[in-house]
């Protein structure tokens, strides 16, 4: 299992090792120790899962008060992720970062507490599961937009299509009117 990190140190790309034959395969897709001692040093408390069609854009979603660290991988389909730094006093404040996560290609993308969260299906239909470090606390969740010019994500939006986005992340903040982390 390979530990990889981002252009945002705390951002870590999982690879984990995939055994396959002729009957499929195996992987291990969290061990404790494992992660703790590269990096992914959270208790998890919630499983989530989503499914979504082509073109639909999730995010970007964080909360106040009970900010969640997410483990995500793809059970079905392909993803494009995002994980943008909202922690004020971080070098990195404002930046994101995006990985192609797939069933194919089994990878994992650790987003630490204090971080926004998005993806945009790419394939026909995506299962997305993800484990959080806390509970989900409504009075705290909180969005910004997933085209903010300020932060600049290049989602990999094809076609003249708009994506598919819900009312709420449709009525999201721009990050300079954000509620952010300290």
């Amino acid at each position: 299992m390979e530990f990889q990190q981002t252009d945002i140190p705390e951002v870590i790309l999982i690879h984990p090792d995939v055994h396959r034959d002729e009957r499929g395969y195996f992987m291990e897709t969290y061990q404790k120790e494992r992660y703790f001692s590269n990096g992914v040093a959270y208790e998890f408390v919630q499983d989530n899962q989503s499914s979504s069609i082509k073109g639909t854009l999730r995010g970007l979603h964080y909360q106040l008060g009970k900010p969640q660290g997410k483990l995500v991988r793809v059970l079905r389909g392909e993803i494009f992720d995002v994980a943008v730094d909202l922690r004020k006093k971080s070098p990195f404040f404002g930046k994101w970062v995006g990985e192609v996560l797939s069933a194919e290609n089994q990878k994992q993308l650790w987003i630490p507490p204090g971080f926004g969260h998005g993806f945009y299906t790419l394939s026909d239909q995506a299962d997305v599961f993800y484990k959080a470090t806390d509970y989900y606390y409504p009075e705290g969740e909180r969005c910004i937009r997933w085209d903010d010019a300020e932060i600049g994500i290049d989602w990999p939006i094809s076609g003249a299509d708009a994506p598919i986005v819900s009312k709420k992340d449709s009525l999201g903040s721009n990050l300079a009117d954000a509620e952010v982390y300290l």
